[in-house]
């Protein structure tokens, strides 16, 4: 069947940088069409701005998103900005498919999570994860929050690092930039935004294609959220220098 075109002069100017981007960058600074489409989506949907989400939503499935990975994207999100936004994103995303199929066009589903096989406990395989997704082993004594509140460790493990990242939809880079791009939206939270770019950075994401996600989070957010997380960005590249 014919794929129709999403033809609305916003959306076009809202995501005008991911054409731009994708036909004249290079390859090492610019990030693919779907990894712009997951930031534009976390980005929008972390804010709460449902008009902005439903373009998100229609470009990033018209840029080749499966069904699954849209609803992956915002199921991710309530481990960083919670349940509401998570819901709420949720719904728009059911709007956007069903207003799709009754206009003729066919989304993929896509694969759905595989299933985890595996002996260890939730905490172990979180824990490995963490270490993989941080390029670093993992501190024996622990510190800060995870010594003063043990539980909160323990769920980050288990649930946020193991429930969440073993689900397949997206690769660990792609949850990465789902990351970043909630926590650069709602601010405040500059030491996880540094540690989060840091992580994207240990998983070959490069200096120039997070350069493109602070412009992307200027297009789709503000000037604002843009230059915490483009100082936030600097910092971290400075250490690694």
């Amino acid at each position: 069947m014919k794929r129709f075109v999403y033809k609305v002069p916003v959306l076009v100017m809202l995501f005008m940088s991911t054409v731009v981007y994708s036909k004249n960058s290079v390859k090492d600074t610019t990030l693919s069409m779907k990894q712009q489409s997951l930031i534009s989506i976390a980005s929008v949907a972390a804010k709460g701005d449902l008009a902005k989400l439903e373009l998100a939503l229609n470009s990033g499935l018209d840029n080749g998103l499966t069904i699954n990975q849209a609803r992956e994207v915002l199921v991710h999100l309530y481990a960083y900005c919670g349940f509401p936004r998570s819901l709420r994103g949720l719904q728009t995303l059911i709007t956007v498919v069903d207003r799709r199929k009754n206009r003729g066009i066919v989304d993929q589903q896509g694969p759905e999570a595989s299933r985890i096989e595996s002996a260890e406990t939730k905490y172990e395989r979180g824990r490995k994860n963490l270490e993989q997704l941080r390029g670093v082993p993992e501190k024996e004594t622990k510190t800060g929050y995870a010594a003063f509140a043990p539980e909160i460790e323990v769920f980050l493990k288990e649930h946020l690092f193991a429930d969440l990242f073993e689900r397949d939809v997206l690769t660990f880079a792609e949850r990465e930039l789902v990351t970043v791009s909630v926590l650069a939206s709602i601010g405040g939270v500059e030491p996880m935004l540094k540690s989060h770019l840091g992580i994207c950075l240990n998983l070959g994401i490069t200096s120039g294609q997070l350069q493109q996600f602070v412009d992307l989070i200027k297009l789709s957010v503000g000037k604002k959220e843009a230059k915490g997380a483009g100082a936030v960005l600097q910092e971290v590249l400075e250490i690694k220098k």
